[in-house]
């Protein structure tokens, strides 16, 4: 049996929510704070026995209006940022309303452990340039693995904050816990641990940065998040276990852990159903579905060559025209995989002995002429599905002075060209599909950083050897995962590090940079809808933007639960409607975004009133 003609039949099926009730059941309410209307709250409801939480906002009015649900018994909750929880349960056939109150929270702390990761890096303060500088390092090299909302839930002094720091410059970026030491934050070390000590150290005092209530559009979102089951990590049996305590459901318990994980990107299939990759150890999953409407999830399992007890580990996926799905998978070898939603079928596609496999932190796109493209260690590759064919297309400076590179994001556009990030370089790599020319645009330095140090300590990074996508100057832009406006001729970068967005015109190469309103928003992956808006996800800030390039209007939606740390998005217009979907990473819950039109509010509230 090839890799090439491999079949894998379903590992397991998990049914997580197996209820079949009709959804003609409408909850509403207000929410209150001393007594007045609390607008922009967040309202969850999860039903007795389900794994699907479904949560919406409070208008200007403090009144919430949830879709019509199936009738039973739901536990209802309510939060904001700076207000405790309030729980409450109620029974649908008996009751529609269900208002709820809030009370401000007085400790700090628990304030604090409220915050999602940008409003945490807003709050630590900068009172000079060595402060700035500090403050840089922890955004570019700890920020860009995970949300500071994590570590910095707890208070450290200066030797606490560098012991942590000895075992963190030593992993990350997906490299091996004993591979040499992150020598930007090494040659820093002292100084980090001191700025950290300083504001998040046993006696420092913070200040808290706010940020606006959810209002107008993004207030009219609704979220539903299917819980997935998380998997002991190695063992041969791998069996599902429930979510940790934490599950990022109540804000005031902080960001919860990622024990367990085995979700990363998501694709939506033509029936609306949620496809997911694993990147984790486990005997289950390689590639897991969620049914949108009942909750069920299923599992296909790929095995390993080597360890037939463990699923091969996957990372990218994206959808073609005809409904396919495509995805990375490493058996043995890091191959393309084909998934038919409608058999179940998959076929692995190895590259050629001759030619490199898939690698870096792979990302799958296909381009207007039905081509797939994904991630390679040095450029993308290309594979034509009719005659089985690859293509790869290479850097031309994968080896440089201050290192090894490598490829993070890759996108196609619809002439049939494609692109990758080399996040380490602030390059994007384009191969013309029809020439075989590789072309390199180079993004502009992050000058508010450049500017400010000194040039000695520009003249000091310049003798690091090792820059990496783990290890960056701190002037580096970052760019991570990238979309393609499909209905025009724009590359659209998400760069982690600058807080910024790169805008390519496809045709000329030229580029555009695009700040964020806060440089501690940091975007990861990005995907275009059919109207050009530009849609990504805020990875450390549990949320997700729109931006329009023709009003050039960001617009926010908050997520219900904290500690997100998406790294993957997908906006899905088959259906007719506009649905964004992601996977919710330390929670281990994929998520499905949909936003309500005004018309829609006046009919609920029409409901309501009945």
């Amino acid at each position: 049996m090839t890799m090439r003609t491999m079949l894998l039949a379903t590992a397991a099926v998990v049914a997580t929510s197996s209820f079949a009730y009709a959804a003609d059941q409408q909850l509403s309410g207000t929410i209150t704070a001393a007594g007045k209307a609390l607008d922009g709250a967040v309202v969850s409801a999860k039903r007795e026995g389900s794994n699907i939480t479904t949560s919406v906002y409070s208008d200007a009015q403090g009144n919430y209006y949830f879709p019509p649900m199936p009738a039973g018994k739901y536990s209802v909750w309510a939060q904001t940022l700076g207000f405790e929880q309030n729980k409450a349960n109620v029974d649908l056939a008996a009751n529609k309303r269900q208002d709820l109150s809030l009370k401000q929270i007085t400790d700090t702390e628990t304030r604090w452990k409220q915050l999602p990761g940008e409003l945490v890096w807003a709050s630590l303060p900068v009172e000079n340039a060595q402060d700035a500088h500090m403050k840089q390092l922890v955004h570019n090299n700890c920020n860009g693995c995970h949300t500071p909302s994590y570590p910095f839930q707890f208070r450290f002094d200066a030797t606490g904050w560098s012991r942590v720091i000895d075992l963190m410059k030593v992993i990350g970026g997906g490299l091996p816990q004993d591979r040499p030491a992150n020598q930007i934050m090494q040659m820093n070390q002292k100084g980090i641990s001191e700025y950290l000590a300083k504001v998040r150290g046993p006696n420092s005092v913070m200040k808290i940065a706010e940020r606006p209530r959810p209002s107008g559009e993004a207030a009219r979102a609704v979220w539903t998040l299917y819980d997935v089951p998380r998997v002991d990590g190695t063992g041969a049996a791998a069996l599902p276990k429930s979510n940790a305590d934490n599950d990022g459901s109540n804000w005031a318990l902080g960001t919860p852990s990622k024990g367990g994980l085995i979700i990363h990107d998501d694709q939506m299939d033509f029936d609306g159903n949620i496809w997911f990759t694993s990147n984790s150890t486990n005997s289950l999953v390689t590639v897991g579905m969620v049914n949108a409407k009942t909750g069920e999830i299923t599992y296909k399992k790929v095995p390993r060559a080597t360890n037939a007890a463990l699923a091969a580990p996957t990372h990218g996926i994206a959808r073609d025209q005809d409904g396919n799905i495509w995805f990375d998978v490493n058996p043995g070898r890091r191959s393309l995989g084909k998934l038919e939603p409608k058999t179940g079928k998959i076929t692995v596609y190895p590259t050629p002995d001759t030619m490199t496999p898939l690698g870096g932190a792979v990302t799958v796109d296909v381009d207007g002429k039905g081509m797939v493209w994904a991630s390679a260690p040095a450029g993308v590759v290309r594979f034509n599905p009719k005659t089985l064919e690859f293509s790869e297309y290479k850097t031309t400076q994968y080896r440089r002075p201050q290192g090894v590179g490598g490829t993070y994001g890759a996108a196609a556009d619809r002439n049939g060209n494609g692109y990758w990030a080399e996040m380490a370089w602030d390059t994007i790599g384009k191969a013309d599909g029809v020439t075989g020319k590789v072309t390199e645009i180079v993004l502009p330095e992050n000058k508010k950083i450049r500017d400010f140090l000194t040039p000695e300590q520009v003249a000091a990074y310049g003798k690091v050897t090792d820059i990496s996508t783990g290890n960056p100057y701190p002037w580096a832009q970052g760019p991570r995962r990238m979309g393609v406006d499909k209905n025009g001729d724009v590359l659209w970068v998400g760069n982690s590090w600058g807080s910024t967005l790169a805008k390519i015109d496809t045709r000329t190469n030229a580029v555009e940079m695009i700040p964020f309103p806060d440089d501690s928003m940091q975007p990861y992956h990005i995907s275009v809808d059919t109207k050009h808006n530009v849609w990504g996800n805020l990875w450390t800030n549990d949320q997700i933007f729109k931006y329009d390039p023709a009003t050039k209007k960001w617009t926010f939606f908050e997520l219900p639960v904290r500690g997100t740390e998406m790294r993957h998005l997908t906006v899905d217009e088959h259906s007719g409607s506009l649905k964004v979907s992601m996977p919710v990473y330390r929670t281990n819950q994929m998520g499905l975004m949909q936003v309500r039109s005004e018309d829609d509010m006046a009919k609920l509230k029409q409901m309501a009133a009945k």
